[in-house]
């Protein structure tokens, strides 16, 4: 006669019972019989309300999943001989992502003679990064990948952070806080 050591709703132990007792004190107290552990020698069972147990759980995972952070990777490419406006609009770019906690890939596309100077997608990783220093940080230092160069910049807030802070901020609409910005600048 099979057997299974059983455990009541309130995590008590019953003991070693026939699987027919389980499911006749299972029925009972209008409970599931859910088998716990099957590999268990005899296995375990537990007296629970198998409806209410998935409800909670699918709860916590919703929670865990709310309060996880994801981290996003924003891209930015250049080339060595970049225009300095372009080279601005480009920076306007990495600290916007980074104002927004995101992590940004700096790519350097090198084309033909390009490749045998390195030197110059180096010199201008290190200015982007010196430029944005106030924002983020060097995560990992600028290496050679075939006919790219790749350096990735992190924020020195997390995600979480900027949430907090751009809520505090008034919740002024996104064209706002530029005029103010733009305003800002132009005395």
């Amino acid at each position: 006669m099979a057997e299974v050591r059983l455990v009541g709703p309130n995590g008590e132990q019953v003991g070693i019972v026939p699987v027919q007792d389980a499911l006749r004190l299972a029925e009972e107290a209008q409970l599931d019989l859910v088998e716990v552990a099957p590999t268990a020698r005899p296995p375990v069972a537990k007296l629970m309300d198998y409806g209410k147990y998935k409800y909670e759980s699918a709860v916590k995972a919703r929670e865990s999943r709310r309060n996880q952070s994801n981290t996003i990777i924003k891209e930015i490419k250049l080339r060595p001989k970049i225009d300095p406006h372009d080279y601005e609009t480009k920076k306007g770019h990495v600290e916007r992502f980074l104002k927004g906690g995101d992590k940004v890939k700096v790519t350097i596309m090198f084309r033909g003679r390009e490749q045998s100077r390195p030197e110059l997608g180096r010199r201008l990783l290190s200015r982007l990064a010196e430029d944005v220093s106030e924002l983020g940080a060097v995560e990992s230092q600028p290496k050679q990948d075939g006919r790219n160069m790749v350096m990735v910049l992190g924020p020195h807030k997390r995600r979480s952070e900027h949430k907090a802070e751009s809520r505090a901020g008034g919740g002024k609409p996104r064209r706002e806080q530029r005029q103010q910005e733009q305003a800002g600048q132009g005395t």
